[in-house]
Formats: C-alpha cells, structure tokens, sequence
C-alpha cells in the first residue's frame, strides 16, 4: 500500500477481537502468525503492517503496528529489555519512534542520515533498557501517523504488577477519509493561482532532503495569529477510542466495584481532547510515563501526544462511560467500563455544549514524585514559537547546542493564538515555570504552550546526540516547526 492509499476491504467486526482493554486488528501479512508466536527471549516480532477498518459504517484503509500477541503494539513486564525486531510490511518505508522512551540516538526512530527509514521488506533491531509507565509509538516518516501508523508502548514496573489493578489502555485518534497530504493542502491558500504550500519533499521528513519554508510560505497558511484562539483547523470525519467510533463503543468488563487503572493516550494528529470520567472521579499518578503526586479530578485535558494514568475505584455494578471531548467541539469518542451483568445503553456522540479550548489547569497541580535534582541552570535557551522555531523552519534551522553534563533550561514562547505540544526527544523534562510562574511541575516528554504564553522546562543533558524538539500537531512539525537539541558525548 502507498503511504496514503485506502483500498476497500474488511469491516470492523472481522479484523476486531473482543473483550480486550485495546481491540486487536488482524494485518494483511503473513508474518503474523510466526510473530504472535516469537518467545520472547528472542526479541519482540513487531510488525508495519496495514488493515481495514469500519469508521461510521464504510472502510477505510490504515496502517497499524502489531506485537507478537496480535493486539497494537507491546506491553513488556517489569525489568524486561526494548528487545524488538521491527519487520516492514506496510508496502512502503516506515520508521518507528517510540515516544517518551530514551534510547541512544539512533535508535530513537528520526530520519536522520545516520537512521534512514526502513524499507519495504527490511527488518531492523532495536535493543536498550526501557523506563517504565505509558508510552506510545508513532512513525516519524511523512504523515503515516495521521493514517494511524501508532500503538501504545506499555512498561509494567513492579509497583504496577503489586498493584493488582485492571488495566485499561486507551488510545485516541482523529480520523479523515481525506488523505493527509490533502489536509494539509486545506491548510494553506492559494497564491498567485498555486497553492502556497510546497509538496514535494516536504512530506518525506528527512532532514536532508525537506524543503525549507520561509515566512512568506507560512504567512499563507490558514492559522496564523488573529483575535481569539485558533482551535481545530482539520474538520476530522471521525474521532476514534481504540480504534472505534462512538456508535460502536468498545465495552471493557470489569467487576463490579473494579479496580482499575487507565492508561491514555493521546495519539491524535491534530487534536486536543478534554477527558470526561462522567459519574466517576479519578486520580491522577502519572503523566507521559512519569509518576505525580495524587491528583483529583473527573474532567482532565490532554494534548497531543500527551498521556495519562488515572486511577478510577468502580462505585458498584453499572456501565460507566469514560468521554474523550474534542476542544472547542461537541464531538466526542471514548469507551465504556461495563460491571458484569449490567445493561449498556446508546451513548450520544455529541456533548450537550462545547468543550473549552484545553488548557494548564491541570499542569499548574501536577508535581513530580521524583524531580530533578535542585541545580541551577547551566545554560538557559529562549525559543520563540511562531508556526517556526526562532524564525526557522526544518530543516535550515540552527541546532540548539549544549554540552553533555549540563543542567539545561529552555523557556519556550508562543507568538501565536494557537497553543502548540512541544515534545523532546530523547529526554524527560520538568516544567518549572507557566507564563513565568516558578514552579516545581511534573516530569514529562511533551508539554503545551498556551496561546501567547510561555512555559519553561528543565532537564539534564545525560543522553548524547541528535534530538528532535518540536511541535506535535502534525502539520505544524510538517511545515517546518521543529529543531535540533544536540552535544556529543564526553571523550
């Protein structure tokens, strides 16, 4: 299949099982079967791979990433290594970053030279010591990601396993029958007749091949700033919960008066969403993997690519829905925690009213349980956001350059009316200002910078190499919005 191609083929109810937390899908391969049944002293088998699904009663052709039971991507026990063969078999090149994981640079899954994307047919290895909690991966080749080349990355520690919780994974997407590189051609106005987007090498992601943007071509584009925030520039089709629509929710059984921990996971391209845990409350104790001190609450946003683990105590034998609201929409998806024996009924796709844009509400409560070590800052770099990164755009952009041992402070601020998930690779970070507010935040991959605001984060340059540092709405980090964190290692 090309990377956007979407034949026809399978409905839902033939490619999805049953009566699991994340709804397996069967891939139009034949290594699936010797993978499903790879030990796994040998390595992880996981596969590229495509497969069909039913998004409001038609087909619609996407890629997928299956581990070695069937189901979308791993979940790897306590002390386990990342020891995974990842077989292409999507029809296309792919490469694989495994989101918030901290592996040597070049196995971290960007298309730099020294990491090229791997070839139809090719398997390539991948081997170091995970760090535990909620994690995902995505391609980072074109925008595969947009057409659901993601899965959940799962690392049990052994305070999850005495934990003795249900454990519920879910995995938001937004969904277009549109190829992606249609939708971000919606994005820019025409020029002189032609469309002030450049195409061409641009999809490819590959820092040595993309062509540059200038500020004329990002003036064109239809999300610059203006008088209130700018909220949801694609007009998605679908917004699914693992993989399903709101008219044919995914029911997970529990017991009643369960006990269970959900994982989410914003997997989003382009969409920002506000967790809704209904009749429940739940309590918050980790953010993108890393744990937080306790945190109420039964409405909690969450930005893309961002995650969640929220402990929620069942309060008896009924069906509890679990929303995920888009900002500044109606629309929502989500899945329903069923006690045995209780009675689903039809849940509306819409809310009654518009979901607020998300915001830092829940950033501004969030503390780490274990923080960076108190350090002053050895260096502190000031990055401007405005649809560039200090008026550059990937890949003619100027490396933000450090030196390994260093306590590091970037203070990120947004030029723009659209608030921007900024995601480094590589490393986790700690907030530790909002709009030049100290505090000593949470640990954390990905924050959002909210619309002319400002947030700083905090990390120590323990992992040399080439890192990426951008934009995680798709199209913004496809137009350019994205650069380099780089320091070689001490000899």
């Amino acid at each position: 299949m090309k990377e956007n191609e979407r034949p026809t083929g399978l409905t839902r109810r033939q490619i999805l099982a049953s009566g699991v937390a994340i709804a397996g899908t069967i891939f139009l391969t034949k290594e699936r079967a010797a993978a499903a049944t790879e030990p796994h002293a040998a390595g992880f088998r996981l596969t590229a791979g495509t497969r069909t699904l039913a998004v409001n009663g038609k087909p619609a052709r996407v890629f997928g990433l299956v581990g070695p039971n069937g189901n979308p991507g791993i979940t790897l026990s306590p002390g386990e290594r990342f020891h995974v063969d990842l077989a292409n078999q999507a029809g296309t090149s792919t490469l694989v970053h495994w989101h918030g994981q901290l592996p040597p640079w070049r196995q971290d899954g960007f298309p730099w030279p020294q990491s090229p994307p791997i070839p139809e047919g090719e398997i390539r290895s991948y081997d170091y010591v995970p760090i535990a909690g909620t994690y995902w991966m995505h391609s980072h080749q074109g925008m595969q990601e947009q057409n659901l080349m993601t899965a959940p990355l799962i690392v049990r520690s052994p305070e999850d396993m005495r934990a003795d919780r249900q454990e519920v994974v879910l995995m938001l997407h937004d969904f277009s029958f549109q190829m992606p590189d249609e939708l971000l051609a919606g994005l820019t106005k025409s020029n002189g007749g032609q469309s002030a987007m450049p195409m061409g090498n641009s999809m490819n992601m590959d820092s040595g091949s993309m062509d540059a943007m200038n500020s004329e071509t990002m003036g064109a584009i239809n999300m610059g700033p203006g008088p209130a925030m700018d909220l949801n520039d694609i007009d998605y089709d679908a917004f699914l919960a693992n993989d399903r629509t709101f008219s044919d929710p995914e029911v997970i059984r529990t017991e009643p008066r369960g006990r269970v921990r959900l994982r989410l996971i914003n997997g989003a391209s382009a969409t920002q969403f506000w967790i809704d845990l209904g009749a429940l409350s739940g309590t918050v104790v980790a953010v993108d993997g890393h744990p937080v001190r306790p945190a109420r609450g039964s409405r909690l946003p969450l930005a893309m690519a961002q995650r969640l683990d929220v402990l929620i105590d069942l309060p008896g034998n009924g069906a509890y829905p679990i929303f995920a609201q888009v900002e500044g929409k109606r629309a929502r998806t989500g899945i329903v925690l069923v006690a045995s024996g209780a009675v689903v009924s039809r849940l509306a796709a819409e809310a009654g009213e518009n979901a607020p844009p998300v915001d830092l509400s829940l950033e501004r409560r969030l503390e780490a349980v274990i923080p960076l070590a108190s350090r002053a800052s050895d260096v502190t770099h000031r990055v401007t956001l405005a649809w560039s990164i200090n008026g550059e755009y990937w890949p003619n952009v100027t490396p933000l350059l450090i030196a390994h041992g260093q306590r590091v402070a970037i203070e990120m601020v947004n030029h723009t009316m659209m608030a921007h998930p900024m995601h480094l690779h590589g490393h986790a970070f700690q907030v530790v200002a909002i709009n030049g507010a100290q505090l000593a935040g949470a640990v954390r991959d990905t924050v959002l910078v909210p619309p002319m605001g400002s947030v700083t984060i905090a990390f120590d340059a323990d992992n040399p190499g080439r890192w990426a540092f951008h934009c995680h709405n798709l199209y913004h980090m496809m137009t350019g919005m994205m650069t380099e964190v780089r320091y070689p290692a001490i000899i």
